[in-house]
């Protein structure tokens, strides 16, 4: 691979404590090297912004339930069309774009790696099968195993180190990359119409959400998984759920992590920040969730920002999709998968003439702007379902800009100035910041940082995005067009996006764990408790369920437990 030299731009490399300095960026086969030789090719990147190429750690992208919210939104396929092109193949979509769309999008806004954190195991070849059809980036995905059978019967009986076992199986099988957890217990509920808060027990398997919780963070760390347990919180979406969000992280607050992360990261932290005791006295309560963020290490957060305009939400959580359909009124659809988990899909439309949706607007930003320490926040919309990740530009400008916050305060629901606390929040984030929350936040907390992503030190992937703006311009609408489209996009030592067109469009890697469980007596005890599962109650058998290594032609392995 040819030789690249990066040259006179401002780069913020937050990994490495490089906070806008100019300097040059040397790449060689791939990797970030300390030189180059004399024939390298020379990008003049003068008065533009250098970073790593960013990295989404939570963004619902490809699988069964992304699948099917394109079959329930045809009318959402007819946006974004985009015709084939002598380098990319057609788009369509806005909300949930196809695959081919996610991966020119992301490059074009200069980001080359993607965390899908809803795998459904039973689905997880389908999932890979998008993944692999997603050109461009490095991609990921987690299994669902929060509501799964067996997960439910280990924790309610207290054997951790079975339920380490069945975690290690489940994540070779899937060919995944951590823990994720959806509404524990809530979704297993669901299939009887109803659903759990943190203390309620689990129908039929007498065991609460909070002890699957402890139970499955515990079981994390004794197999020193790359990433934390991935939580999406009981109580979505509902008033006065900061309470529950709060003991949920309290949860796991005295559990010894193995490795040098937080043991928790909590997804889309705006959707379990309200407050009040209706809808009609709805409130942020985005300052309580802050500071305990800043007064504790052991938890993490992503942000699931709102962006005001229609959207498609989507997620394992079936029973809060059940309820948002009874609220709009708008076409729904659900499924569950045997044994494991369910989930739902509907549109929805945020509008800033709505108190609530403005509301929610107003909280995604204020936790950004109110957490002190940008190293535990990481942006996100949840895309679909807060906005689609097209739309980080915008957020982003917002974040930057107090005078562009105050202007589309003025056009939202008065309500803001008295139920939410962005109107008095002056804090303005630098490019610093911005780069801290878009690469190196996440790829510290997905452990991916040791694997070189998030960074451009020596031995770096050579993941690279060049946006044609002065650190020193403070204009929203300069900001978020330079952030829409890369002046460069590097994959890999390869120009993949130049001046905001994609003009190559290489296979990414797909990263997964590989994970060994050490105590043959309790791994056999496992198998056959997972053996007579599959004999009872699934319908394919155990031998067919594992993802072959068809399905991930470009792998990147990572073996669970290894060096820092």
């Amino acid at each position: 691979m040819a030789e690249l030299l990066i040259k006179n731009g401002i780069v913020f490399d937050p990994i490495n404590g490089v906070k806008g300095e100019k300097m040059d960026i040397c790449i060689k086969d791939g990797k970030v090297v300390e030189s180059v030789s004399s024939e390298a090719r020379v990008i003049d990147a003068s008065g533009c912004i250098v970073m790593p190429g960013g990295v989404d750690a939570h963004t619902h992208v490809a699988g069964g339930k992304v699948n099917a919210g394109r079959l329930l939104r045809p009318e959402d396929g007819r946006k974004g069309l985009e015709p084939r092109t002598g380098v990319c193949r057609a788009c369509s979509g806005y909300s949930v774009p196809n695959t081919f769309a996610t991966g020119y999008r992301y490059a074009k806004m200069g980001y080359t790696f993607l965390m899908e954190p809803a795998m459904p195991p039973l689905k997880a070849r389908h999932m890979h099968e998008e993944l692999m059809d997603t050109p461009i980036v490095d991609k990921a995905g987690m299994p669902l195993l929060d509501n799964n059978w067996m997960t439910l019967q280990y924790a309610k009986s207290g054997d951790v180190e079975k339920l380490a076992a069945y975690i290690a199986w489940m994540i070779n099988a899937t060919k995944g990359y951590g823990v994720k957890i959806v509404n524990p217990g809530g979704t297993e509920a669901w299939g009887w119409r109803k659903n759990c808060g943190l203390e309620d027990p689990v129908p039929y398997f007498d065991v609460t959400p909070a002890e699957i919780i402890k139970a499955l963070a515990e079981a994390n760390e004794r197999l020193s998984l790359p990433h934390s347990i991935h939580l999406h919180a009981n109580r979505l979406g509902q008033p006065g759920n900061y309470e529950t969000t709060l003991k949920t992280y309290d949860l796991v607050k005295g559990t010894k992590p193995s490795r040098k992360r937080q043991v928790m990261h909590a997804t889309h932290v705006q959707f379990h920040s309200y407050g009040g005791t209706n809808w009609g006295n709805f409130e942020s309560k985005a300052d309580e969730i802050a500071k305990y963020v800043d007064q504790h290490e052991h938890v993490t957060i992503d942000l699931g920002a709102v962006m005001l305009g229609d959207t498609t939400t989507m997620t394992a959580d079936g029973p809060m999709e059940y309820n948002l359909y009874l609220l709009t009124g708008r076409k729904w659809t659900n499924c569950d998968v045997e044994l494991e988990t369910g989930s739902g899909i509907t549109p929805f439309l945020y509008s800033g003439k709505v108190a609530v949706n403005t509301i929610q607007w107003a909280i995604g930003m204020e936790l950004a702007l109110l957490v002190k320490d940008p190293w535990k926040v990481v942006l996100t919309t949840d895309h679909p379902n807060g906005g689609p990740f097209i739309t980080y530009p915008i957020l982003i400008s917002l974040l930057m800009s107090r005078k562009r916050r105050e202007e589309v305060m003025k056009e939202v629901h008065s309500v803001i100035n008295e139920r939410a606390l962005l109107p008095t929040i002056e804090r303005e984030l630098d490019w610093y910041e911005v780069a801290v929350m878009t690469r190196g936040t996440p790829a510290k907390i997905l452990g991916l940082h040791e694997h070189g992503k998030g960074h451009l030190g020596v031995g770096a992937d050579a993941d690279v995005a060049i946006y044609e703006i002065s650190p020193e311009e403070t204009d929203a609408g300069k900001i978020q067009k330079a952030l829409l489209n890369a002046k460069y996009t590097i994959k890999g030592g390869e120009v993949v996006v130049k001046d905001g067109e994609v003009v190559a469009v290489p296979e990414g890697r797909t990263f997964y764990v590989d994970v060994r469980y050490e105590d043959e007596a309790v791994w056999k005890e496992m198998l056959s408790d997972l053996e007579k599962m599959f004999k009872e109650y699934y319908t394919v058998s155990l031998a067919n369920y594992p993802v072959q290594d068809d399905y991930v032609p470009k792998p990147y392995v990572i073996k669970a437990g290894a060096a820092e």
